[in-house]
């Protein structure tokens, strides 16, 4: 445990947050930035006697359960949270499950490639985010509940609807396997997380062939440089696939993009000026959708 470091870091960031942040009135007789030390600990439900130690580094350890309280209490962000619990000298714990936030500049990326398809994939393959193209591409996602945006579950589970734009025959044993093996992965990263655990059981009670790629543990994926995909207006056309870690929140970042002269270029581009007319995404201007 880091005493002096651990405390000097409480006491920036009790600082650099305005009362308001918290939820609490500024008042006329305020005269230290940020929050006082009492502000802080009752919003941690700790002592401020305990709270005080701690930021003249001569307290002791702290529990997981303060350093929980804390973090809520002086708003951290994630990579803060973690920076707390190595200066107290305690393992930060693991995230419960697969982070659905996605960063702002990822949303403003995807929304400035509009020659380009661009989804934000989970780690439980839940499409989290995407922009026009992808919508006029795969399908608008904001049309569908949260459990028919999981690429898995379409591809497994079904039922195969028409209109159903995912992968064409040829790319989908490789999708399958992919996404098998990257499951299997994350189930050992988000042992709690009850919607993975749920997924998994649908899949394996309902998939013969989901049963049969679980069963073989694998978790080294396959690389896919290149889809097809059968649309029911353009027809079928071949895309590169360039797949970008979002290492950060656990996700993935999936770029479709077409050979340029080529007729899926074409196609794509048919797409980009048919999608926005015909599907405009609701929510955030510039063309990317992201989740509720």
């Amino acid at each position: 445990m880091d005493r002096r470091d651990l405390a000097a870091f409480l006491r920036s960031r009790r600082e650099r947050l305005r009362p308001a942040d918290a939820g609490l009135s500024a008042g006329s007789r305020r005269r230290t930035p940020g929050l006082r030390r009492e502000e802080v600990a009752r919003l941690a439900f700790i002592s401020t006697e305990y709270y005080a130690r701690l930021e003249q580094a001569r307290g002791p350890r702290p529990s997981r359960e303060i350093l929980a309280g804390l973090s809520r209490a002086l708003r951290l962000t994630d990579a803060e949270r973690v920076h707390l619990h190595h200066l107290a000298g305690e393992p930060p714990p693991a995230p419960s499950g697969p982070s659905r936030e996605v960063r702002p500049s990822i949303l403003d990326l995807i929304a400035r490639l509009p020659h380009a398809a661009a989804t934000v994939v989970s780690a439980s393959f839940e499409v989290i985010a995407w922009n026009d193209l992808a919508a006029a591409l795969l399908e608008d996602f904001s049309l569908v509940a949260r459990p028919e945006r999981n690429l898995v579950r379409k591809v497994f589970l079904g039922p195969q609807q028409p209109g159903l734009r995912l992968y064409g025959v040829s790319d989908a044993p490789a999708f399958a396997r992919t996404a098998a093996r990257r499951l299997r992965a994350a189930t050992a990263r988000y042992p709690a997380d009850p919607e993975l655990a749920a997924l998994i059981r649908d899949l394996l009670a309902g998939s013969g062939e989901f049963r049969d790629l679980w069963s073989s543990h694998d978790v080294a994926e396959e690389l896919t440089l290149r889809k097809t995909f059968q649309h029911p207006v353009v027809g079928p056309l071949t895309v590169n696939c360039d797949v970008l870690d979002l290492t950060d929140r656990d996700q993935r970042l999936i770029i479709y993009t077409a050979a340029p002269g080529s007729s899926s270029e074409q196609a794509l581009r048919l797409l980009s000026v048919l999608g926005a007319a015909e599907n405009p995404l609701p929510g955030r201007s510039g063309g990317a959708g992201v989740v509720g």
